[in-house]
């Protein structure tokens, strides 16, 4: 095997981070809510948030909208907890805008997705991670999630791209915790591999993961939380039993495409409207009734 390889990562970004929703109100980004939402996960003791990721609907936003999101959210967090911008984009040259824009704002990193439609190789794959690497000099986290992009980061190439510098992390979406395995050996042991689906966080730990960037943590914040701190501490037995307890509403909050029901349990809350963007839709009324039960189950609604 061989030593461990290292790097100058600092694991930064370690830990549970919510993949923020953007509340709309009459079409236009409601930012009281925004701030909100974001002063109660802070509250809850979350440890970072990504705005403008796939849960913030970032494919709906104008490029107005997407800055503004995340210049509120760096103000609203005020230096509290780390700021992952999302500045996903299937062009490496709009990419490395948003990425440019991200740090000049103040983000602490940026979570760039692979290319998405025009698929891309393993080789441009890499490069495209590379060059907002080198063009922007932040900290980027990886995403691989293939169910959106059509294309699958394989772990020898996430080995390549961990070696490289500001880039930090990977958010890990495959689903295939025999491939998550093989980007923990292929990675630095301060790379942090996070976990992109909320059901596979506490296997994704198991075999050397650090942390998830989470869709429930919208709505559970301070049990996505403790399920990741517990977990990272070594308390495997407690770790499973808040996993179990919070595999309900991991299965309803993606019953549907997401974020179409983590932002109807969020309404359901009082913390944002439920206005989603086409071409989503809202949650369907059946679904819709098991959410509230879920929500109020888990003691999250009362």
């Amino acid at each position: 095997m061989g030593e461990p390889i290292e790097s100058e990562h600092s694991n930064m970004f370690e830990g549970t981070h919510t993949a923020l929703i953007t509340p709309f109100r009459d079409g236009e980004i409601d930012e009281p809510a925004l701030r909100a939402l974001i002063e109660r996960q802070i509250e809850a003791g979350i440890d970072g948030l990504v705005p403008c990721g796939s849960t913030g609907e970032s494919a709906t936003l104008s490029h107005e909208e997407h800055r503004r999101v995340i210049d509120i959210t760096i103000d609203a967090t005020a230096g509290r907890v780390a700021v992952i911008a999302g500045a996903g984009s299937n062009s490496t040259r709009e990419t490395t805008e948003l990425t440019a824009h991200a740090k000049e704002a103040g983000a602490d990193g940026a979570l760039l997705l692979s290319p998405y439609y025009n698929k891309p190789t393993q080789e441009g794959i890499y490069l495209h991670y590379s060059t907002v690497a080198r063009e922007t000099a932040l900290p980027l986290v990886i995403y691989n999630i293939p169910g959106r992009t059509a294309s699958n980061i394989e772990p020898e190439t996430i080995g390549r791209l961990a070696r490289l510098d500001h880039i930090v992390g990977i958010k890990e979406a495959s689903g295939d915790l025999d491939q998550i395995g093989h980007v923990v050996a292929a990675c630095p042991s301060d790379f942090a591999i996070l976990s992109g689906d909320d059901s596979l966080t506490l296997p994704l730990m198991a075999v050397g993961g650090q942390g998830s960037i989470s869709t429930s943590s919208n709505v559970a914040p301070a049990q996505m939380t403790e399920l990741v701190r517990t977990m990272a501490s070594g308390d495997v037995m407690r770790a499973r039993k808040l996993h179990h307890e919070l595999v309900p509403l991991f299965d309803v909050l993606f019953c549907e495409t997401n974020p179409i029901p983590v932002k109807a349990a969020c309404a359901a809350l009082g913390l944002c409207d439920d206005e989603i963007r086409l071409p989503l839709t809202k949650l369907t009324a059946p679904n819709l009734e098991r959410l509230k039960v879920i929500l109020k189950d888990l003691g999250i609604q009362s």
